[in-house]
């Protein structure tokens, strides 16, 4: 079944992103202001590059034998993360956005071009399959 995904989409302009060449202090301060406990990273183009989560960070300051100096400086490129947010096209079919929000609280949306676009949260899906049931 095919759905317009874009109907769910938060577009890029409301959605809170960090690059994967700013700092660890820059993500923390991002995820701190807008509670996320998992952001989308791009690269300087603006390509979906992946995720990282709290718990990446967290294990990354940890590892580092908490040398904060250090940490805050290092980039986020350079952090191993457990696992990163799987990316769809406005063309993907729903079952598969489905077997993919279950298991991830966003989906990151690209374009032909593979440039982030937005992202689909489950929320929205949830809200969307409620409001469809009660029509």
């Amino acid at each position: 079944m095919f759905v317009n995904i874009l109907f769910w989409l938060t577009p890029k302009d409301k959605v809170a992103f960090i690059t994967d060449n700013q700092t660890v202090r820059q993500a923390l301060n991002k995820m701190e202001i807008y509670r996320y406990t998992t952001i989308p990273i791009l690269d300087k183009e603006g390509h979906y590059v992946g995720t990282i989560s709290e718990g990446d960070l967290l294990w990354y300051i940890k590892n580092s034998a908490f040398d904060y100096d250090k940490i805050i400086k290092d980039k986020v490129k350079d952090i191993p993360r457990r696992k990163d947010n799987q990316k769809m096209t406005v063309q993907t079919e729903m079952e598969d956005i489905l077997t993919v929000a279950s298991n991830q609280n966003f989906i990151p949306v690209v374009d032909d071009f593979d440039f982030f676009i937005g992202i689909i949260t489950r929320k929205s899906i949830i809200e969307y399959i409620l409001k469809t049931r009660k029509t």
